[in-house]
């Protein structure tokens, strides 16, 4: 690589690092909170979520009778049994005040209490991972700080990549004797190359969450037939444009799934008790939540996601009859479905319990070891008056380095959109102003 290409690339690396550094650090905090949602929330909630087995558990109908007792002018949304003898049983609710989730014991009826969204701690640290708790907006700038992540990982492998290869030093570890320069450099370059991997695996399976390029994606894959297949159906699949997502909480993969409806309207819906049975009789792994259909030709909707992505279910069933209408589970999943399935359980650490969660806060670590250092190498280097970025060819000089970016910009359109501005900005306005030109390192 000659000068000029190493100077444009490490440019691009600066200035990318600057911007979402600050960024990567929040999404590494609170991620590495979140692996350990299951133990937090365990122990956060004990007082709804244990209760001491009593012999047989009451009929589902009588709990939600009890909490229609407590709530009379709530609607009741959701059930959910509770996966082992020791767990409660949770109602899902609706009142002009909001939504909430009450807790019984389902051995004696009585309520543990109840918790609204907004008092969940771990909602509100998935609100700032996702999208900064700035709804669309944030989840817009989350996707471009992952997808701008991707530049940074490319770059810097450029960058990293040993030129004099019998060197082991400064490149797979520190050097800690040629003085703190070079040790500045290291503290960042050498953890960066470590955790590359495990950065862009992260970056990749989170982004199927994502408002833009997520949707855009699973929205190829089930138009691709990637998606749910029609065996899936009991006859044949509704025309439906509703989808499982608007009426549930489920899985990635059956976010699209289209929802049939109940045909014998008119007629006296099945009885939770009875729902609770199907579920048994079809093997739907426990941790399952009902949800109760809110009109005459809306289904029960069985979601269950529990830490292994092998045991995922959606099921609806016809709401009078008790009709199997839809078994979508994990063996039915396209391909494409089953990586992005088995990917979120992995980026959550569910998918291999501790060992799963303690790898990746080694990455979250990782992250946040490499964002401030590089923001600490910056600092040093830093010219009074100047961002202190390398000065180089413009980028449209560089073709192959270009064509990266372009390919970039097409497989996230973000980065393609972004990367519009930052050259019309670059053009009309740092390079025509001497003060912004001399400031930005603008050749």
């Amino acid at each position: 690589m000659d000068k000029k290409s190493y100077q444009t690339i490490w440019r691009w690396h600066f200035y990318a690092g600057i911007i979402i550094a600050p960024f990567l650090l929040i999404l590494a905090v609170t991620g590495s909170i979140y692996l350990f949602k299951p133990q937090i929330e365990q122990n956060l909630y004990e007082k709804y979520y244990e209760v001491n087995p009593q012999g047989e558990k009451l009929p589902a109908t009588e709990l939600i009778d009890n909490v229609k007792t407590l709530h009379p002018d709530a609607q009741v949304t959701s059930f959910r049994p509770g996966e082992r003898a020791d767990r409660s049983s949770e109602i899902g609710i609706s009142t002009e005040e909001g939504s909430a989730t009450v807790f019984l014991n389902p051995y004696t009826g009585k309520s543990l209490g109840e918790l609204k969204p907004e008092d969940r701690i771990m909602n509100k640290v998935e609100e700032i991972h996702g999208e900064l708790m700035a709804g669309t907006l944030g989840d817009r700038i989350v996707e471009l700080v992952a997808c701008w992540a991707i530049v940074l990982i490319v770059t810097g492998l450029f960058l990293w990549f040993p030129r004099k290869k019998d060197k082991l030093s400064g490149v797979f570890i520190p050097r800690f004797t040629k003085g703190k320069k070079i040790f500045r450099r290291d503290l960042h370059a050498v953890p960066a190359f470590w955790v590359t991997a495990g950065m862009l695996f992260l970056i990749m399976t989170g982004l199927p969450w994502s408002g833009f390029w997520g949707t855009n994606f699973q929205n190829l894959m089930t138009n691709a037939g990637a998606g749910y297949p029609p065996s899936i159906w009991s006859g044949e699949a509704p025309q439906s444009v509703v989808k499982t997502k608007e009426i549930a909480d489920v899985p990635w993969a059956a976010e699209n799934l289209e929802v049939p409806v109940s045909a014998l309207e008119g007629y006296t819906p099945l009885s939770m008790n009875d729902v609770v049975s199907i579920a048994k009789r079809e093997g739907i792994d426990p941790s399952y939540t009902v949800y109760i259909p809110q009109d005459e030709k809306g289904v029960y909707t069985l979601s269950a996601f529990p830490a292994k992505a092998q045991n995922e279910v959606t099921m609806h069933l016809d709401q009078y009859t008790g009709a199997v209408l839809a078994d979508y589970r994990f063996d039915n999943y396209g391909i494409g479905g089953k990586i992005v399935a088995m990917g979120i359980t992995l980026h959550t650490g569910t998918q291999f319990g501790f060992i799963n969660q303690l790898f990746s806060l080694l990455i979250c670590l990782g992250i946040m070891l490499v964002s401030i250092s590089g923001f600490y190498l910056w600092l040093k280097r830093k010219p009074k008056k100047e961002m202190g970025a390398p000065k180089s060819p413009g980028i449209l000089k560089m073709k192959y380095f270009l064509l990266i970016m372009i390919a970039l910009g097409i497989l996230f359109p973000l980065v393609g959109a972004s990367l519009i501005v930052i050259l019309l900005l670059d053009r009309l306005l740092i390079k025509k102003i001497p003060a912004t030109k001399k400031f930005f390192g603008a050749a």
